[in-house]
Parts: C-alpha cells; structure tokens; sequence
C-alpha cells in the first residue's frame, strides 16, 4: 500500500476505490499464483483504458494542429497510442516498480517489458476513469502521454529519422553494432551502439535487438541535436 501511495501522489490522483489501482497493477502471473478471480487482473481496465487513451489523443490532436488531414492525424495518434510509445512514457513514473507480479514473471524482466509496461499505463488510464471520470483520465492523459509530442514522435520514428539525418549530412554510412547480449535466453537483453562511419552515438538497451536499435537511434538524435547542432527534421507539420 506504501508504494500504491507513492505512485498516487507521482501522478497527482489519490483513488477514492484504491481496489481499482491495484488491480490496474495486478498482472496475470500474479493472480494464478495467488489464486485470485481470473478477472482480478489489469487486462479489462487496460481494454476500457484503450478506449478512453484513444479518445483523449484524437481530441487533442483534433485541436493541436487543425490544418492536418485525417491520415496524417490517424498515423500520428498510432504512433502516440502503439507499445514502443507507452513504454516510454511509464519510463518518468517507473511504474514498473509499482507491479503485482508472479514470482516467475517478476524473475524473467516483467517489471521492464514493454508489452507489460503499455498494458499496464492503459489500465491505470481506465482505473482513473472509472474512479473519477473523464475529466480526471484526460489530465492524466495530457500529463503524461500527450507531454512533450514531438519527443515521443522523435523516439518513435527514431531509426527513420536518424537515415534521413545521416544521408542529408554524412559521406558515410549508419550502421548499428551489438555490443552484448546479456541475461538467459528467456530474459535476454541486447545492447546496441549506432555508428556513423567508425564513430560510436547513441547506444540502447532493449529485449529485442529492434527495440535496442530504436532506442540506439533516439539517443544519437538527441546527440546530434546537442553536441553537433545538427538540425532533425520536424516530423509533426504544425
């Protein structure tokens, strides 16, 4: 309860049925071992949570840039609401800390697994609803989804982008090296390092060496933005 408390005043709403928070929390493996309802798991407030995070992003991006066309918003908004994206958002509230996971899930990395960390943002969104309607899932929403747009879109079209960086202001090419591979086959990490030519950037760490990559590729952007004053293409059109 002490840490439920914590994630509460983390994200500035105090549930008045506190069972909902913890069952935004509760992950599958938890409950069999347990031997808990087979509903007393996130994954009914994650689907009712889907919903409210969609709504919410197509309002907001309706409003934000009006001279879009309904492709263009529709791509933006699946690159905001899709796993890679959720996950980064949990990264400010660590909320993988916050998890009820059985001892086996907990033990092969569920506490940092994207698909786990996305499911698991929707279902808090849904418990939020359902414990202070829409108004209160909507800020929580704008707080910590819909901050900070065009980060997010940088990190989700990061490998597309870093191409197109590196075509418009290198002679030579980008490739990704694997550094390592950590951890049992079950509960594998890569780690990855982008390179422009033979010069080492940004390096990410992921399950997956596409998602290592990607966060290799973001990380070089914000180098290269930083340390080289090299301009990134705005990718959201105001």
């Amino acid at each position: 309860m002490k840490l439920q408390k914590e994630l509460e005043d983390k994200i500035g709403y105090h549930f008045q049925n506190g069972r909902l928070l913890t069952q935004a929390l509760t992950h599958s493996s938890y409950v069999n071992e347990h031997h808990m309802s087979k509903l007393a798991d996130y994954e009914r407030l994650e689907f009712l949570g889907d919903a409210v995070l969609e709504i919410a992003a197509s309002e907001f991006l309706f409003h934000k840039y009006p001279r879009n066309p309904e492709g263009e918003l529709t791509r933006m908004r699946a690159s905001i609401v899709c796993e890679p994206t959720l996950a980064f958002c949990t990264r400010e509230l660590e909320l993988g800390k916050y998890l009820l996971l059985g001892k086996g899930e907990a033990q092969t990395g569920g506490r940092e697994r994207k698909s786990v960390l996305s499911d698991v943002l929707e279902a808090l969104i849904g418990a939020i609803y359902l414990d202070g309607g829409f108004a209160n899932a909507k800020e929580f929403v704008h707080r910590f989804v819909l901050n900070d747009i065009e980060h997010k879109q940088l990190f989700y079209d990061s490998k597309t982008i870093l191409q197109e960086v590196v075509q418009a202001n290198y002679g030579e090419g980008l490739k990704y090296c694997l550094l390592a591979e950590e951890g049992p086959d079950h509960d594998k990490k890569f780690i990855v390092e982008a390179r422009i030519g033979h010069a080492p950037y940004g390096k990410g760490c992921g399950r997956t060496k596409k998602s290592a990559e990607q966060e290799a590729a973001y990380e070089t952007l914000l180098l290269l933005k930083e340390e080289k004053n090299i301009k990134i293409p705005r990718n959201l059109a105001e």
